[in-house]
């Protein structure tokens, strides 16, 4: 019985299973955990969506920025900054599209197993959160994403502002900084603000910004923490506990998987070919 870790898909089904097969996925014993973004970018990603949902309580996901843009399309209500509902066509002409919309509805923004120590988010935990903080926070957008309010809330979802971290937060923008830190967040400054803008690699930070990970002093950094969304980094962090696994299939590298048990990685390329 082992667990794995694996990075976006972005509909990228058929090399998912190609990765499956390299690490002899066995259904019946083994768990699939994954970073989100399942959808938007390759060819198939209704297949994507029905193989995971397929899986059951043996496939465990988190919601991504992606994942998120596709519900709030779904209801005709988000005020999204891009549109990128062409790539989401093929879920959304669907024939059991309400079907694959709830359950990815369900899923929970953030997920801990404590026999690893491990926090499985798509963006990351700023560094503010400590493991309770993070987990109760997710809560509160789970909350409000299962509520017959979800609709009207899409509207109001995106958007960079508030920034900064305050407890004193509420209504929407309490629930937009929460998403905005799980979902999308690459850097922020030592005292927690977000720049949602910047999207390079790991040397690319805005002056006076850091990767997320990088801050000092960080009150989950004991935690180790799986995350994908950061393409560009190809799966390096260089810090200890953090574990970046999205190493850009959608962008022609690679799909990878990390081994809970045993902390290995193993990658398909992008190229069928």
């Amino acid at each position: 019985m082992a667990t794995y870790a694996i990075g976006d898909i972005h509909g990228c089904y058929d090399q998912l299973q190609r990765l499956l097969d390299k690490i002899q996925f066995k259904p019946e014993q083994d768990t699939l955990w994954f970073t989100g973004d399942l959808i938007n970018g390759g060819p198939k990603p209704a297949e994507t969506l029905r193989f995971i949902k397929s899986l059951g309580s043996g496939a465990i996901t988190v919601l991504g920025n992606h994942d998120l843009v596709l519900l709030g399309v779904a209801t005709g209500k988000l005020n999204a900054p891009h549109d990128r509902s062409v790539g989401f066509e093929p879920v959304l002409a669907a024939p059991d599209r309400e079907e694959l919309l709830y359950w990815l509805q369900t899923r929970p923004l953030v997920h801990y197993d404590e026999k690893f120590n491990a926090l499985l988010v798509h963006a990351g935990v700023l560094p503010q959160w400590d493991l309770a903080t993070v987990q109760a926070l997710a809560r509160e957008v789970e909350q409000v994403l299962r509520s017959p309010d979800a609709t009207n809330f899409y509207s109001q979802m995106y958007g960079d502002l508030p920034d900064t971290w305050s407890n004193n937060l509420t209504g929407e923008a309490r629930i937009r900084f929460i998403i905005n830190c799980c979902t999308r967040m690459r850097f922020c400054d030592t005292h927690g603000k977000l720049n949602l803008t910047a999207k390079g690699d790991l040397n690319s930070a805005p002056a006076d910004y850091l990767p997320w990970f990088k801050v000092k002093d960080r009150k989950a950094a004991m935690v180790n923490i799986i995350f994908g969304h950061w393409a560009a980094i190809l799966g390096e962090t260089n810090v200890k506990h953090v574990h970046a696994i999205d190493t850009g299939c959608m962008w022609g590298h690679s799909l990878t998987a990390l081994r809970l048990d045993d902390w290995q990685r193993f990658s398909v390329a992008a190229n069928l070919i």
